[in-house]
Formats: structure tokens, sequence, C-alpha cells
């Protein structure tokens, strides 16, 4: 019952699976997987451009280019091997790692949210951020990046391994390379085009006649707008695919009552949507998800200060 991040992963794995058929057959998998990942691209494509808000804008390329070269080594010399090594010694691990991330991934969404509503810790952290120095808060940022990348980097990774885990090792490792640098292509490229919108539209207003100049006019107001959503709909997607990954867990290891929960939110919806009971039953699992991401993120949320200052405290 995937949803989310999830459902696309399982797009995914079918990409891997082609990948694996033979090494003639990774270009056409690399050509499907282009459109199969867009929810993946969403996904981060949400959350990466906070990272270079407040930052010169002359060095917003050159930081996601530093974020997705972090992203790859993530990937390949990090997640390829650790996958392989599951794959051959420990395969009943796979399901409980990939919760690992959705509880990180719960957890980030929640805190996010909490900050949002206190505002305290937002403001701090604006105060915090305008006492570094360029470089040192350029390091900071690229830094938070690469590690939430190297939590999604890991469910792709996962999910794509359940899917080859019966090919031989060669195979699995051709198929996961293919995979890694598919999603890593497009998400970067998508944040890219994202973060340098404005500038395009600036360069179109300065343009002579025709509708180009006020279309530029239009990027350059609309861009900030669009950033502030995306890092709104960065924070749902993170609840969302956290909470699917969690419940999905779940369901492997047979604790069904909360997995049985979402599907019943998702017939319900779908029933209400009688014209596309498809996209019904997803949007209903996606917001049962979000839910479980909120309710357990959160808790985790609360958890963590007190534990942080005890052994604060203790150092």
């Amino acid at each position: 019952m995937p949803t989310g991040l999830v459902a696309l992963l399982d797009d995914v794995a079918a990409i891997a699976r082609l990948a694996a058929a033979s090494v003639d057959d990774v270009a056409a998998a690399s050509m499907k997987a282009s459109s199969k990942a867009i929810g993946v691209v969403v996904d981060d494509a949400a959350v990466t451009p906070k990272y270079v808000s407040g930052l010169s804008p002359a060095r917003e390329l050159p930081i996601i280019w530093r974020i997705a070269k972090g992203s790859l080594r993530n990937k390949l010399l990090f997640l390829l091997p650790a996958a392989l090594l599951l794959s051959a010694f420990l395969p009943w691990a796979i399901t409980p790692i990939l919760m690992l991330g959705g509880l990180y991934l719960a957890f980030e969404g929640a805190e996010k949210i909490i900050e949002s509503v206190l505002g305290h810790s937002h403001a701090a952290a604006l105060q915090d951020e305008a006492a570094e120095s360029p470089q040192a808060l350029e390091d900071k940022k690229v830094g938070g990046a690469i590690r939430t990348d190297l939590i999604l980097s890991g469910e792709i990774m996962a999910i794509a391994l359940s899917e080859v885990s019966d090919q031989p090792i060669t195979t699995q490792a051709a198929a996961l390379i293919a995979v890694s640098l598919l999603i890593t292509g497009g998400v970067y490229g998508v944040v890219a085009l994202i973060v340098k919108m404005d500038d395009i539209g600036l360069h179109l207003a300065r343009r002579q006649g025709g509708v180009l100049p006020a279309l530029g006019r239009g990027l350059v107001k609309g861009m900030p707008v669009v950033l502030s959503l995306l890092g709104k709909i960065g924070t749902v997607a993170m609840l969302w695919v956290g909470g699917g990954i969690l419940v999905h867990g779940l369901e492997e290891f047979h604790l069904t009552t909360i997995p049985h929960a979402a599907e019943a939110v998702a017939h319900a919806i779908a029933g209400l949507m009688p014209f596309a009971p498809g996209f019904g039953a997803w949007l209903g699992f996606a917001v049962a998800s979000a839910i479980v991401g909120l309710v357990i993120g959160g808790l985790i949320a609360v958890v963590v200060p007190p534990v942080k200052r005890l052994f604060a405290k203790k150092a």
C-alpha cells in the first residue's frame, strides 16, 4: 500500500529491474525513468531550494553542484556498498533501515511545523545565520542538504535493491548505479532551474518588445512566492513520505492496525471521488500517511530536546 515517495520508488524499482536485464538496456531504462521518477524530483526539489536561501545569487549554482556531488558520494561510495552487503548477508534488515529513514523524515517535518508555530527557533536560527560568515553559512547549509539527501537516497537504494536482490551481485551494482545517476541528475537539474528562475526572468524583462519582458517580470515577482510554497510542500512531503514508509514497514511486520486505518481513509476518500477513484485512493493514503508522520515525528520532536539538554548537562 505504498504512497508518495514509496509509490514512486516502486517505479524506480521497476527501472532497476529493467537496468538489470542487460547492459544494452541501461540507456532505455534511464529514458523511461526520467518520466517515472517525477515524484522523487518533486519531493527533493521542494526541500532543496531552502539550502540556498539567504546566500549570494552568484553562489546558488556552485552550492547546488556541491550538494549534487555530495548526493552522488552518498549513493556510490556509502549506500551502494552498504546495499550490496545487505543483499548478500542481511536482506531482512532492509525494511528496518527504511523505517529508520522514515522516522528521521517524520521528525524533520514535524520539527519544522513546531518551529513555524512557535517561531522562536526560527528567529534564533536567523540570528545565528546572520552572525556566521558567508563561507561558514554555506558549508552549514550544504552539510544539512547532504544529510537530508542521505536519507532520501537510502530509501531509493533500499527499494531498488529489494527488486533486484535475486540478480547476480554485479548486475545489482550496475542497476543501482544507473538509478543513482538518473535520480541525482534529475533532482538537482530541476533544483538548479528553480533557483535560477528569477535570474532568467530578469534577463527576459530586459528584452525589448513582445511578451517576453512581461513574462520575465512575472517570473521575478512570482519566484519568492513559488520558493515559499515549495518550502511548505517540502515540509508536507517529509511527513507524507516518512509516514508512508512507516505504514508500509508496519505492514511488512504484520502490525496492521495503522496500515488498515490508512487504507480505510484511502477507500473513504476514493468513495467521495467516483470520477477519479484512483487519485482519491492515493490522496487518502497520502493524507493518512502525513498524519502518521506528524504524530510520530511530533512525539520524537518533543522527546529529542530534553534528551539533548540532558546529554549536554552531563558533558
